[in-house]
Parts: structure tokens; sequence; C-alpha cells
């Protein structure tokens, strides 16, 4: 059996944290779901970019990929590509309100730095 790994991580030797849900974030992706029924819920990722390093990437999802996680807080549900988990792995997802403003943010405990304008962290 080979094991795959991510950069320095190795994808078999972990046990995972996880990844968490506030209420707010829930009830969003709840809506966010309601207005098309075929999608399932909303996946995280991560990619290559910004100045830090890396960058979230949400997609509403209608099929999920068979070696996603998934994680549920009050029904709404969260897919997580495994190979995302190193980078990802203990991370609060909340929806906040910033004068008009309504995004998700990330709370990350394996960001070590994040660029001016929030849109990438680094390791």
């Amino acid at each position: 059996m080979q094991t795959e790994t991510v950069g320095s991580f190795s994808l078999d030797d972990n046990v995972w944290q996880g990844v968490s849900l506030t209420d707010s974030a829930a009830k969003q992706i709840n809506t966010l779901v309601t207005q098309d029924p075929e999608v399932k819920g909303l996946q995280l990722s991560v990619k290559q970019s910004g100045c830090a390093g890396f960058g979230y990437v949400l997609d509403l999802t209608k099929q999920p990929a068979s070696d996603d996680l998934v994680f549920e807080h009050d029904g709404a549900l969260l897919f997580v590509p495994l190979k995302a988990m190193p980078f990802i792995d203990g991370t609060e997802v909340d929806f906040v309100r910033e004068g008009l403003n309504q995004i998700f943010k990330f709370n990350n405990p394996k960001a070590q730095h994040a660029c001016g304008c929030g849109e990438s962290f680094g390791l």
C-alpha cells in the first residue's frame, strides 16, 4: 500500500481534528442549499494562491467526491477533500457580517501568517 503525501504531510499517518462550523456558518450553508434542491452542501478546499501561499476555496457541491470528509452542524454539510486536511485541520468556519459585507471567515490554527488583504494564508 502506497502512502499519499501532500507537501511534507502524509495523509495516511494523521488523525484529524476535523473542521467545525459555527451556528452562523451552518445557517448560511442551509440557506444556500435551499436555493437549489440538487446542492448537497458546501465544499471547502485550498489552492496555492496569493502572497501568503494558500487560499481557501468554497463551492456549492451537488456531488461530493468519494474521498471528501463530511462535517455536519445543524443539518449543514461541509465537504473537505482529504488532500486539503493537512492545511485546514482544526479550522472553524464562521459566517460574519462586516458593515455591508457578509463573508465566510476561517479560524485556522495552522495558519502562521496571512496576507494583508486576508485572501491567503501560509503555514
